[in-house]
């Protein structure tokens, strides 16, 4: 999240491209542009988006720094963004290391000696003059600015002024150069102790305040400046740095066998094996060898890609904001991660009383008719509106699904139509930085491109639930085109597209979404609601399935799973990766440099606790797979409640602790959150017509909820089945399992427990069956 608001969360939209015809296939079609009112207008199918900013819009204000070689989308939202959006760069945290682009060339450090806790959080160091050192150039003492000369998954090339070039890249200790017309300079704070090496030897070993760094010159280089703060490097064109785990000669040694082995791509593949309900993720490191035998490359897997993966790591480690990187060596490794499946709906299991669900479904058909609003607040109204229609469907409330349905569709196609005259309510698309932008803005989604996946994703989702009951509505003919757009926009799984950037918000190698979409801030990038990133991830999935996309439902499934495991370890901490001396049971928001127990919004723990929960909807069963830490984190909220409450100078002192049965607004996300792991306890807690309810929740899902999961149990992440929409639920010796069929071809479903459901229907079929 980018920006200060009142409510909890931030979106964006962006989606564009142009289709040749209207027969060609989902992400790769080209867009035909249409005889419109006027050349701005692209139609894309039923729908369209223009060319030209709107009037009274905002775009951002610059052109990306880019080398004339960029002839692709520009990423934005990743680690490195502030690199493409300034003149120079904000820092960076590629972890191990910190980088930054400065006027004297790349100035780096390592921020892991700053790591420490307090209760507000995890913190590294954020550097701060006088640097570790700055790599620059002999016969360029500044440079007019920095820009990205190329990229690959997650690491970058930066050339200053076109004579130097560094790579640098997440996970690798090493930063690689080239330089031309001059030699490469290495400036430190103060003289550093050489622990290796001398004037005459190639590599050189070196230490700073604890900090230990291998310099790597080409063979036969010499030094210049040894026992002063200023080393230069007389030689070949090629050189590398590396920040060490220690100061031993053998440690310099080994990272020398990879020193000059330069990193020149860096790609993931990912795979979803349906039989198994796995998701095999490979990484891989395209490295130039300017010297030796040696293949690979070393590199710091993060805690989400060790407790995934069988790679043989060294003993070194790094620490970083996560945790300790543990490093390897190779050309790459892989992880397997299981996929626990999702729902498009909860379907009807009983357990409630219908005339009282009736009467919330119906309350909300007639009264709620969102207006026409930003990007952010649309987009709420849409999950609402999705969540309810399904929800009426699935109880046999069929006038209320239709006018639920109507409103939804309405809401999409306005925003899916642009015009001439047309303000409000359409998408724009910006070619220098490759982006669909929705009008009205909110968060910066516009100028600084912030939270598209926040927001896309909740069109995405309400699209799919309109696929899901009118899959002529979805044909590319029709409003499933510009559907794409918005996905390609934030999570675009082609590389070659040329309209869109690849998996714009998500980092490949941390394992979850960037907010920001320039990252510029001392502690580099953030995201505050991990949740409605899986929202979006939700949506996709099941928009993939339902349209027989499977490029587009494998990519969803991908991101699903690696951002969950990305929020078990980094923001629930369900693994115990942070100090003891952050108390709190969660890191509401993460950061480059840090990982804190707060807000852009407000300063209520409840909100914490909140913007990483909801929307709570059929996606979001994967929010209990630990039902203890549940526990934990409903505990760790009420103690912080009561302490933010004796604080709050406005409240009336006399007033009852807000917890428990009186959680007051948001108290229905904090109850359908604990009724994941203690649906008794939590219905027992529920007052249904009083209850406060979240904007972009509905009294009837609330309620249904609760009833679902007393019903149904936990979700049993034990058993895994052969497709991709279904859930497991677990209540005392019984199992239920539920499948969600597209089609009405029957289909065998086999879970790995040996239950076999066979589908002969569109919908969901539900059976339970006595634990073994």
């Amino acid at each position: 999240m980018m920006q200060m608001r009142f409510q909890p969360q931030v979106v964006n939209f962006c989606m564009v491209f142009l289709f040749a015809t209207l027969s060609v296939l989902m992400l790769t079609s080209p867009i035909a542009c249409a005889q419109n009112e006027s050349p701005d207008i692209v139609s894309v199918g039923a729908g369209s988006y223009t060319t030209k900013l709107p009037t009274g819009a905002k775009e951002p204000g610059t052109l990306p720094f880019v080398t004339e070689a960029v002839k692709k989308p520009i990423p934005t939202n990743d680690w490195w963004s502030s690199l493409v959006f300034s003149k120079f760069s904000n820092q960076m945290f590629p972890h191990p290391l910190g980088v930054q682009a400065h006027e004297k060339g790349l100035r780096i450090y390592y921020p892991g000696v700053g790591y420490t806790a307090n209760p507000e959080g995890i913190f590294t160091a954020v550097m701060q003059a006088p640097d570790d050192l700055v790599i620059g150039h002999s016969a360029q003492l500044t440079f007019p600015d920095a820009r990205a000369e190329s990229w690959s998954d997650w690491f970058v090339t930066a050339a200053f002024g076109n004579k130097l070039f560094l790579t640098f890249g997440h996970g690798s200790p090493f930063v690689y150069g080239t330089i031309t017309d001059g030699d490469p300079t290495f400036t430190f704070a103060s003289a550093p102790t050489v622990f290796s090496g001398d004037a005459k030897s190639p590599v050189l070993g070196v230490t700073l305040g604890g900090r230990s760094y291998g310099l790597f010159g080409a063979a036969g280089c010499t030094w210049e400046g040894t026992g002063t703060s200023k080393l230069t490097c007389k030689g070949k064109s090629y050189f590398s740095v590396a920040l060490l785990p220690d100061n031993k000669q053998e440690t310099l040694a080994f990272f020398a066998k990879y020193a000059y082995n330069h990193v020149t791509d860096s790609k993931v593949v990912w795979s979803y094996d349906e039989k198994t309900s796995r998701v095999t993720t490979k990484y891989a490191f395209t490295v130039k060898a300017y010297e030796g035998a040696t293949l690979g490359t070393l590199f710091g897997l993060y805690p989400h890609q060790y407790q995934r993966s069988a790679t043989k790591l060294t003993d070194y480690t790094y620490q970083c904001t996560r945790g300790t990187l543990k490093v390897a060596a190779g050309e790459g490794f892989t992880t397997v991660t299981p996929f626990q499946g999702v729902l498009p709906l909860l379907p009807d299991f009983g357990g409630y009383e219908k005339a009282t669900l009736k009467k919330f479904i119906d309350t909300d058909a007639a009264t709620y008719k969102p207006e026409l609003a930003d990007t952010y607040w649309t987009g709420k109204a849409l999950g609402k509106l999705a969540t309810l229609a399904a929800l009426a469907e699935a109880t046999g409330n069929t006038a209320a699904n239709t006018a639920l349905r109507a409103r939804l569709q309405a809401l999409l196609e306005d925003y899916f139509t642009a015009k001439d005259a047309k303000t409000k309510g359409l998408f724009y698309y910006n070619k220098p930085w490759g982006t669909l932008i929705g009008y009205p803005a909110s968060y910066g989604s516009d100028e600084a491109l912030n939270d598209h996946h926040f927001h896309y994703g909740y069109f995405i989702r309400a699209a799919a639930e309109l696929a899901r009951q009118e899959p002529e509505w979805a044909s590319q003919a029709q409003w499933g085109a510009m559907v794409n757009l918005l996905i390609r926009d934030c999570a675009n799984p082609e590389r070659s597209d040329p309209l869109f950037p690849f998996l714009r918000n998500f980092d490949i190698y941390e394992g979850h979404t960037w907010a920001d979409g320039k990252g510029d801030f001392a502690d580099g990038n953030n995201n505050e609601s991990s949740s409605e990133a899986m929202n979006a991830w939700t949506g996709m999935i099941l928009w993939g399935e339902l349209t027989g996309d499977k490029k587009l439902r494998d990519t969803g499934i991908y991101l699903y799973v690696t951002e969950k495991d990305a929020i078990d370890n980094y923001w629930f901490d369900v693994n115990k990766l942070y100090p003891k001396a952050f108390t709190r049971s969660l890191a509401s928001m993460v950061w480059g440099a840090k990982a804190v127990f707060a807000t852009w919004f407000s300063g209520d723990p409840i909100h914490m606790h909140g913007i990483n929960l909801l929307p709570l909807q059929s996606g979001s069963l994967y929010l209990g797979t630990h039902p203890a830490y549940i526990s934990e984190n409903l505990a760790s909220l009420a103690t912080e409640r009561i302490a933010h409450d004796k604080k709050d100078a406005k409240r009336d002192q006399s007033l009852p602790p807000r917890t428990g049965k009186n959680w007051g607004g948001w108290g229905d996300v904090i109850l359908m959150y604990q009724a994941l792991a203690d649906a008794p306890g939590a219905l027992a807690n529920c007052n249904f017509e009083t209850q406060e309810i979240e904007s972009g929740n509905s009294r009837a899902n609330f309620y249904y909820w609760m009833h679902f999961l007393s019903k149904a149990g936990q979700v049993d992440t034990s058993i895994s089945a052969d497709t991709p929409l279904y859930g497991v639920f677990k209540k005392g010796n019984q199992r239920t399992y539920f499948v969600y069929s597209a089609t009405a071809q029957p289909r065998r479903v086999t879970f790995s427990d040996g239950k076999v459901i066979v589908t002969r229907k569109v919908g969901i079929v539900t059976e339970s069956r006595p634990l073994k």
